[in-house]
């Protein structure tokens, strides 16, 4: 059947692509012709999971139900989150407030339409993660780009959001992506409270929370009860193919939220809940990634120092598992250099057009959560391939 001669794709879809889910598409073609490719576009752990976590899945494949659970997840993973909060934080939550979700990306579009109506303002740092301005349009809300700056690590300001005013939300990431940065004492707790007074609702990502390279990380969700934490089992326990996060929720939103659940997801999917599960019991044996994150982050740019890199040109991160570095003395297309880097040297980077519209065209995201190996092998192919693309004539 033909489609009616004045078809055509809505303009909620009329969104920028995800640049990084392109590299990854090349870098398997380039992988499945037979050639080597070292994967730091996309931000996904190397590691296989623990044995003792396969384990236990398999154990719920045979004995656990499978069938639809409730909206907001399974009781006992909701108070197994909770439990997560204590231990880490010391921060007591009611495993009520806790909606399990299909990923950090189905919290934040439960959150957004839970919280938000059509047309609201929600202010989005650049460099930012790409898809909070891409659901933001999508659910028919205005993304409002906030410009940050790198003397406050990328990090939104009581002075940035007062530009952008009028707000009704705010998305903000600690740990960031790309940066790594994160927002934290002082100056949290100033951004908080000018978001307060001004009515802004916070919807804070924490979901590379466990990553943290020195000391310890606090939550949102103990200093702030009016807003919206979301957090995955994606990035310290490596659950990324399983689509499956969470989502410390106000109050206010619980009732909508699980509503808003039933009527989209019906449920997350119930053997992904209890990976998520089988996570949780054995979170031990997790607890090295965030050193051999900061030692793979450490390595890799000193092998970019090493090849003619400014080390005031690499954003410092204070966790995560990303480098983002200013190459503008070595491009000023970074969709064409990742292209050429991917075809001359195998190593798959994200452009950093992705992240900031304005800036992000001399930038370069690496992920350094691959395995050991990799990382080595990239910092020795970068190592004698970058020195040959340093721009010759200043500033051009």
């Amino acid at each position: 059947m033909r489609p009616p001669s004045n078809a055509a794709a809505s303009k909620r879809s009329r969104v920028d692509p995800f640049r990084a889910m392109h590299v990854l598409a090349a870098a398997n073609a380039r992988e499945a012709a037979g050639e080597s490719v070292l994967h730091m576009e996309v931000g996904e752990p190397g590691e296989r999971l623990p044995a003792v976590v396969r384990d236990a899945i398999v154990h719920a494949l045979d004995h656990a139900p499978l069938g639809y659970t409730e909206a907001l997840g399974i009781k006992a993973l909701r108070r197994g989150i909770a439990e997560l909060y204590r231990d880490w934080y010391g921060c007591t939550l009611e495993p009520e407030r806790i909606a399990v979700t299909v990923g950090a990306s189905g919290a934040f579009v439960l959150s957004l339409l839970a919280a938000f109506d059509a047309g609201a303002r929600i202010g989005v740092g650049e460099p930012g993660y790409p898809p909070y301005k891409t659901m933001v349009r999508a659910l028919d809300l205005a993304p409002v780009m906030l410009r940050t700056q790198p003397m406050h690590g990328f990090q939104p300001t009581p002075e940035d959001v007062a530009v952008a005013a009028p707000l009704d939300g705010l998305i903000v990431a600690s740990p960031a992506n790309p940066t790594g940065t994160m927002l934290e004492g002082v100056a949290r707790q100033k951004l908080l409270a000018a978001c307060r007074a001004r009515g802004i609702r916070v919807i804070m990502d924490e979901i590379y929370h466990g990553l943290v390279f020195e000391g310890g990380e606090t939550t949102v969700a103990a200093e702030a009860p009016e807003a919206i934490v979301v957090n995955s089992f994606s990035k310290l326990f490596g659950l990324t193919g399983w689509r499956i996060g969470w989502v410390v929720l106000p109050t206010d939103l619980v009732e909508p939220v699980e509503k808003l659940a039933q009527n989209l997801f019906i449920a997350p999917p119930a053997i992904a809940q209890h990976a998520a599960l089988a996570v949780l019991q054995h979170r031990a044996v997790f607890e090295g990634r965030r050193q051999r994150y900061r030692a793979n982050w450490q390595r890799l740019a000193a092998a970019l120092e090493a090849s003619g890199l400014d080390g005031s040109a690499i954003v410092k991160a204070a966790g995560a598992f990303y480098l983002y570095a200013d190459m503008a003395g070595f491009t000023e297309d970074s969709m064409a250099f990742c292209g050429r880097m991917l075809a001359e040297t195998g190593v798959a980077a994200t452009p950093g057009i992705d992240f900031d519209a304005g800036r992000g065209h001399h930038y370069v995201r690496f992920s350094v959560a691959g395995t050991d190996h990799d990382i080595e092998e990239a910092a020795k192919r970068l190592g004698t391939w970058l020195p040959g693309q340093r721009r010759n004539r200043p500033g051009g």
